[in-house]
Order: C-alpha cells, then structure tokens, then sequence
C-alpha cells in the first residue's frame, strides 16, 4: 500500500447515532516511528459498540478529543521498528485507531501468539478481546455450575455467540435472545444453544418464560432496557449478571426509562458486577491456554462479518446498531502478510 495514512477523525459528539456526520476520512502522509516506537500496518479493524461511547463521553478511557483520530481495536503487522523487542513482520493487537498506520511504543499493544492452524483472524475473534470478554465475564464474574441455565442478550453478535458455546461447554442450559428468526436459527442450528427467543416477535416475554422453566442462573447483559427487565423477573436465588453492556442505550437521546425492578436482586440475593476486557490483558494465556484447543477442534464456532476497505467503516459500523451482523465485525484495511 502507498506511504499514505488514511484516517477517520471525530468531528464533533455523535447525537442519536449520526456518525455519518462527526466522523471525517482525511489523508495525511504515512507517520515514521522514532526511537523506542514502532509502525503497525492495520490489517483488520475491529468495530465493537463501545467505540459510540468513546466518541460521546469520559468513560473508563477518556472520549476521543474533537479532531483527533478515532480510537479502535486493530490486528496489524510490524512494518517498521525502533523498538528493541519488536521486529519487522511481527503480528500484534490491542488499541490502535481507525488509520492505514499508527504508531506506538508498545502501550496497549501485544504480540499475536499465533497458535498452529488458526487463522489470523480468529485472534480478533474467538481469541481476541471479543473472545476474552466472553470466556471472562462468564468464568470469572458468571461462574458457571454444571447444570445451571444461562440467557445471553445479543446473542448474536461478537461476543453473545461465545458466551452461549462456552456456556454450553461447561455443562450448561444455553438460552440466546436475539433480534430475528434468522439469526436465532443460526444459534440453535449451529451453535449449539438449547433455546433462542426473538425479541421482536410478539409474546418473547411468554417464549423466554416458556425456554427456562428453572429459572435464570446467570444473565450476561448486553443490552439493557426491556429485555433486562424480563430477565430479572426470572432470575432465580443467588443469580449473576455479568454487565457486560446496554447497546440499546448508546444511542439514545433521552435517558433510558428502566429496567424498573432492580429491586430484585435484593429478594434473590442476586449479584449484578460490571467489567472490563481491558482488566484481563494480563491473564489473555489463559484463554489460549483453553480456548484456543477449542477453537482449532471446531468446538467453538465463530464468525466474522468482513467487510472491505477504511472508506467503508462507516457503512459496516452502523450495522450494530440496526442489527446487520451476525457474530464478529471488522473491516479488512490490507492484506494480511
């Protein structure tokens, strides 16, 4: 690819989902690495909902500046080194920014293990941040027990596919809530869930009654809202909620009216514990360690939805929010090496 560096740079505050218009691809030239630093080539980009609120508001990362550089997640490639540990050709991940090229001094990024016949891009994926959030936030804040019923919003996306596999692995009733018939066939048909409801068809709150008759043990959120509250209704003694997320409120212009009865977790003794992935970095061994057998044996099933090209980011990064994707979303910026 051309020394040039392509690169989207947030204009203003997104108000109600309009990044189309705070959001601008600029060229500039290609950056140099100085002493200590390093250049990645971007090969994948990866788009998660969190990105929105890094654009609005101080979080556990401060909001990306106005007229600055938007912050991601990226898989790329050493193609220029003044770091005494990293090489030319070294493959590595963590946050980078959505450009042709960034430049780093290693803060925030590692090198991809890659483990023997795996593909590149699973370490976006089943192996990536995607991946941690899943096996983390069931193990360690879930904690799963054989026998036990788990529902998982937003099933269907990056993250809620793993977490009902995973669930399923460990020994436990998998329950996905997704947004189309489509999409909950592919849960049942292909990945093994025990039950998938449709949160858009009419009587979902009878459905999901009817798809755990013993009650909800573990509730991993990543929605917020309505469904939330059906699942409280059902949480059974001594529930987790692993808060993963509320994607249906990132875009919101009013504040969200519930759920109503977090009140709840009080007469089921109940633990709802919010997470970060980022807080895992140091234990990411461990899910090699473990899922990466799984992922190379097919008992994991994965799923990229790849689309092509920085100038397209925009266009794929809307389908998370009106719910275009199934399983993992990134774009492709060059080739893999």
């Amino acid at each position: 690819m051309s020394e040039t560096n392509r690169h989207w740079v947030l204009t203003d505050r997104p108000k109600g989902g309009n990044f189309n218009e705070v959001l601008d691809l600029r060229e500039e030239a290609a950056p140099e690495p100085g002493e200590g630093e390093y250049r990645v080539r971007t090969i994948y980009l990866s788009l998660d909902p969190t990105n929105a609120v890094w654009m609005q508001y101080d979080t556990y990362l401060p909001a990306v500046p106005l007229n600055s550089t938007m912050r991601g997640l990226v898989l790329g490639v050493v193609d220029k080194s003044n770091h005494p540990k990293v090489k030319v050709g070294d493959i590595v991940s963590g946050m980078g920014r959505w450009a042709d090229y960034l430049i780093t001094n290693g803060e925030g990024m590692g090198k991809v293990p890659r483990l023997p016949g795996l593909p590149l891009l699973s370490y976006l994926g089943p192996l990536g941040m995607t991946g941690a959030t899943a096996y983390f936030g069931l193990l360690d804040i879930g904690r799963p027990k054989e026998g036990e019923t788990v529902v998982v919003s937003a099933a269907a996306g990056a993250v809620g596919s793993l977490v009902g596999q995973i669930a399923e692995l460990k020994g436990c009733r998998a329950v996905g809530i997704a947004g189309s018939d489509e999409k909950c066939a592919w849960l049942t048909d292909e990945l093994g869930f025990d039950a998938a409801i449709n949160y858009k068809a009419s009587g979902w709150r009878k459905a999901l009654r009817a798809a755990v008759p013993n009650g909800i043990d573990i509730y991993f959120e990543n929605v917020g809202g309505e469904i939330t509250e059906a699942a409280l209704d059902l949480l059974n003694l001594k529930g987790r909620i692993p808060f993963c997320g509320a994607i249906s409120q990132y875009n919101a212009t009013q504040p969200a009216p519930g759920p109503r009865n977090l009140s709840v977790l009080v007469s089921k003794r109940a633990r709802m514990e919010g997470f970060l992935v980022l807080d895992y970095t140091p234990r990411m061994g461990e899910l090699y360690t473990e899922m990466g057998p799984w992922v190379a044996e097919g008992r994991i099933k994965w799923r990229v939805d790849l689309d092509q090209g920085l100038e397209n980011t925009l266009t794929s990064f809307a389908k998370l929010f009106n719910g275009g994707n199934r399983g993992k979303l990134a774009v492709q910026v060059s080739p893999e090496p």
